[in-house]
């Protein structure tokens, strides 16, 4: 099978930091530098004259950050963007402000001793193996098989579940978010799930930092929970959130090949096998298609659907595959997609 060659840039002022990226990415075939940037500014210039298949952008940096560059090169000439800088965890705000504006991932740059450290730069190519199946520089085929069993419909009373908003995201969705949940009153009486793209070493951060959003409460999905009025349950691990019979969650590895994890299709399909109570999915920024085929499914069975608007999109991948599969009763920007939310719940 021939190598597929995936074009790689830098953007680090730390001149160790950038011979330990060269050396993690000259080990393997088929990646190579594309160019090295200094600062943000730099790396905004380059990225209009060439654009690479992936970035790895550092969060502090002279004359321009991470977090700028991110947003000016998203809306100028959008690619791949994951983030790599020393500390992860004790900068995840400003993370999650970079994702928000495109940034796909984070990890910490790797630490490489003489005569390396394969261990320190483990999670890094592995970050880069999962985002080159994503844009399609993997030799290997990321399509997961077609989940187009029959549903099983169970006979639960509709008062016995609440209200209840499914929300699936990834590219540009922590602020899309944020945006949604901010315009929710604490009174909102329904329960939330959401499906965020995201690492599971970082789903404590999201939640920590989307509680600061809303007033509503804002926890990560443990197995066993349930859904519940009032509470924002976020999916928190690099396996597949679910719903059972029973009406908890639980998590689950298949299909095990699929880039997307969590999966917004799994648990979207999950809930159409499930939830016989009629309620609303949301699907908002992101690359690929992931969600748009079990928002069809929840639309098909009664549940009112609703895709981010491209105009607002960081990455208009999701929402648009749900638009074209007829998936979406509604197209809306967040802030209109929140006040809608509202009018649903509370003033139905």
């Amino acid at each position: 099978m021939p190598v597929v060659i995936m074009r790689i840039a830098i953007v680090n002022d730390m001149a160790m930091a950038v011979e330990a990226l060269k050396r993690v990415l000259l080990t393997v075939p088929g990646y190579e530098v594309a160019w090295i940037a200094r600062d943000g500014a730099d790396a905004v210039a380059h990225c209009a004259k060439d654009t690479p298949d992936l970035i790895l952008m550092d969060l502090f940096m002279p004359i321009m950050d991470g977090v700028e560059a991110t947003s000016q090169i998203m809306k100028q000439s959008p690619c791949v963007i994951l983030i790599v800088t020393a500390s992860v965890g004790k900068n995840a705000g400003k993370v999650f402000e970079a994702m928000g504006h495109g940034a796909r991932d984070a990890v910490n740059t790797p630490v490489l001793g003489i005569p390396g450290s394969p261990e320190s730069a483990q999670p890094l190519l592995t970050k880069i193996a999962t985002l080159s199946k994503l844009i399609g520089k993997s030799s290997q085929s990321s399509t997961p098989k077609s989940q187009t069993s029959k549903f099983t419909s169970f006979s639960t009373p509709s008062s016995l579940l609440p209200p209840l908003v499914a929300i699936g995201s990834s590219t540009g969705g922590p602020k899309a978010l944020a945006t949604i949940l901010s315009r929710l009153p604490a009174n909102f009486g329904a329960a939330i799930a959401i499906i965020q793209h995201v690492d599971q070493q970082f789903s404590a951060g999201l939640v920590d930092w989307l509680n600061q959003q809303t007033p509503l409460t804002v926890k990560v999905a443990k197995i066993g929970d349930r859904l519940e009025k009032g509470i924002v349950l976020v999916a928190g691990t690099n396996d597949h959130l679910s719903l059972r019979s029973d009406f908890t969650l639980h998590y689950t590895k298949e299909p095990i090949d699929y880039p997307y994890r969590p999966s917004v299709n799994v648990f979207f399909k999950s809930l159409a096998q499930y939830w016989n109570h009629k309620a609303t999915a949301v699907l908002l920024t992101g690359m690929g298609q992931d969600g748009a085929e079990g928002m069809s499914i929840l639309r098909s069975r009664g549940w009112h659907t609703i895709a981010q608007d491209e105009k607002s999109c960081v990455v208009y991948g999701m929402p648009k595959a749900a638009v074209q599969l007829n998936a979406a009763v509604e197209v809306l920007p967040p802030e209109a997609i929140g006040d809608r939310l509202v009018q649903r719940v509370l003033f139905k």
